[in-house]
């Protein structure tokens, strides 16, 4: 499982971050270089599906021939879930054109508060063409096992605190997860990252089926 960030313990998440350095490229093997941690050769991800706000179920499946960036996270988050959703309207407007192959899907871990019209109020406000997904627990546990996410809700005092994973995780669009972004990088170094999925999937991969 991906290390779970305390939601009390936000500001140590950049401390505990920059331990990785920001400038170490991982090489898959492939011949690309990411900012991010290289996972294509681990075969994560599912097709598991969760609803939308019209109700409408979405897997990962049926975004093939976009990249995805995926988040896990809540709306009553404070700090960690709308630096995220900043960043990644940030990387929209940095791909420019591009940007129209790239879907921003923002998974809820707390669907008992987050409802549908929440959710989508929530994301879109970063930018309207984000899709925010909420599931049943289950739904939500699969979904995030198969990235190897974590989150927690814990009940304390009369309030809820909730722990979850920060990273974002690019998928291609061939629905293979590639990439996993630690929250320290920036807009431009996610944008990097993005455009070196693109153009992998623009070419026909020996590994492609």
């Amino acid at each position: 499982m991906a290390t779970a960030v305390p939601l009390a313990a936000a500001l140590t998440l950049a401390a505990l971050a920059a331990l990785v350095p920001a400038s170490d490229r991982s090489e898959p093997g492939h011949g690309l270089h990411f900012h991010g941690r290289d996972v294509t050769a681990e075969n994560w991800g599912a097709a598991s599906a969760l609803a939308d706000a019209s109700g409408r179920r979405i897997s990962l499946t049926d975004q093939k021939g976009k990249v995805v960036l995926l988040a896990f996270g809540y709306t009553h988050c404070p700090d960690a879930c709308p630096t995220t959703l900043a960043r990644l309207a940030e990387v929209r407007r940095l791909l420019g054109p591009d940007a129209r192959q790239v879907q921003v899907m923002f998974v809820t871990v707390d669907p008992e508060r987050d409802t549908a019209q929440l959710l989508t109020h929530y994301v879109t406000a970063f930018d309207p063409t984000f899709i925010g997904l909420r599931g049943t627990e289950a739904e939500t546990d699969a979904l995030a096992s198969a990235f190897h996410a974590d989150y927690r809700i814990m009940h304390y005092q009369g309030e809820i605190l909730v722990e979850h994973t920060v990273e974002i995780y690019l998928i291609d669009a061939e629905g293979r997860a590639r990439v996993v972004l630690p929250h320290i990088l920036t807009a431009a170094q996610i944008a990097d990252d993005v455009r070196s999925v693109l153009a992998g999937s623009r070419t026909c991969w020996p590994w492609s089926s």
